[in-house]
Formats: C-alpha cells, sequence, structure tokens
C-alpha cells in the first residue's frame, strides 16, 4: 500500500501562520492572556489580596500600611482590570481576525464546492437524456440551476436585521388618530 500521506497536501493553519507573524507585543499580549486565565492567576490574587486584608485589618503583628477601605487595594485592583482588560482585548483582536480568516475560507470552499458539485449535477443529468434515461425530478432541476448566493444573503439580512420600532410619534399620534376617527364616526350625521 503507498503512503497516505503523500496522497494528501497538507495546508498550513491560519492559526499557525499568525503565530509566527506575531511582533514581539502580540506574543506577550498572548502570554500574559493566556496566564491570566490561569488557576495559577487565580490563586496568586486570592492569596494577595486576602494577605493585604488580613494585614491591614491588624489581625498580624504587622504594621498596617492601607487602612480600611483599602483605598490602595482598591486602586491596585482598578489598574489591574484596567491592564487585564486591554491586553485580554488585544488578544482577543487577534483571535477574531484568525477566525474571521478561517469562516471566509470556510465561505470561499463552500461556494466553489457548490458550482462543482452543481457542474456534476448537470453532467449526470445530461448523461442520463443522452442515453435517454428520462427521469422527471422537480427538485434535480432546481439544484442544477446555478446558486444565487447573493439573494441567500438579503434573505439571511433581512431575517436578521433587528424588528423596526415605531418612534414615539407613531406610538403616541396613532392611537389618538383612531380615538378621533371613532368620535367623528359616531357624531357623522348622514342626510
Amino acid at each position: 500500500m503507498s503512503n497516505t500521506h503523500s496522497t494528501y497536501r497538507l495546508i498550513k493553519s491560519f492559526e499557525a501562520k499568525e503565530l509566527k507573524t506575531r511582533n514581539w507585543f502580540l506574543k506577550f499580549a498572548d502570554q500574559v492572556a493566556s496566564f491570566f486565565g490561569s488557576i495559577e492567576f487565580f490563586i496568586i490574587n486570592a492569596l494577595f489580596f486576602s494577605s493585604w486584608i488580613v494585614i491591614n485589618t491588624g489581625l498580624t503583628p504587622l504594621p498596617i500600611f492601607d487602612h480600611y477601605p483599602f483605598t490602595m487595594l482598591t486602586t491596585i485592583v482598578s489598574l489591574e482590570a484596567i491592564f487585564l482588560t486591554i491586553i485580554v482585548l488585544i488578544a482577543q483582536n487577534r483571535q477574531s481576525y484568525v477566525s474571521t480568516l478561517r469562516e471566509e475560507l470556510h465561505l470561499q470552499i463552500n461556494l466553489i464546492s457548490e458550482k462543482e458539485i452543481t457542474k456534476i449535477l448537470r453532467l449526470l443529468h445530461d448523461l442520463n437524456r443522452h442515453h435517454k434515461i428520462l427521469m422527471n425530478d422537480p427538485e434535480l432541476e432546481d439544484m442544477i440551476k446555478d446558486l444565487d448566493a447573493s439573494y441567500i444573503e438579503r434573505q439571511l439580512e433581512k431575517q436578521l436585521a433587528p424588528p423596526k420600532t415605531h418612534t414615539f410619534n407613531t406610538i403616541v399620534t396613532q392611537p389618538v388618530k383612531k380615538v378621533a376617527k371613532e368620535i367623528e364616526n359616531t357624531f357623522k350625521v348622514t342626510p
């Protein structure tokens, strides 16, 4: 049996390519974001904050340096949250870029596959006709038509569009107009 690996072409992953082309700051951001999401980081924070609170509530012989309500600790936590957020967002933006590339590749491959499958169906349909094998299959007739991806896209946009909201003016004036019409019809004099 021949080597099966030689029959397949490996496509380099977007993720691997992006990981290799990152600049030093993105590498740093990814490493830090990875550490921030670890149990080790949680334990370090829990130990640090609990030690800070225990020391500054006078439960140890160590001198109190940040009296309740722990203003310095609050500042440290706020700064940590700011930097954590920025670094995680940087890492997520890179991941989002890779995901977008991957989705675009899937879309393009699916569109090419659709054209190829349609072509195969047409060839089979033409072969059947050539050999006088007649089939009355409306579904097949529909399948051998070219796919209109823009039509599907427009339909999806309609389905995913947020519902139209009425303006304040419409919400208020419609019931008033309705009541006015009813009053007018009630008091209308017929000759």
